[in-house]
């Protein structure tokens, strides 16, 4: 899988859980902790992005 197909899959997954946290935040029924792991999930994929994005350092 080369970088940009990697960074592209990434992001789709970070816009997927975004569109989880915001259905999960509109309905009082869900559970703050599965709120709680989106928001982390969400978090770590962002980072695995930025890492990514970094330009690398020698």
């Amino acid at each position: 899988m080369s970088l940009a197909s990697h960074l592209a899959e990434l992001q789709r997954k970070h816009g997927d859980i975004e569109r989880q946290l915001d259905e999960a935040m509109s309905h009082p029924s869900i559970d703050d902790l599965e709120i709680a792991q989106l928001k982390r999930r969400k978090l770590a994929i962002k980072d695995q992005i930025e890492r990514l994005q970094a330009p690398t350092q020698h």
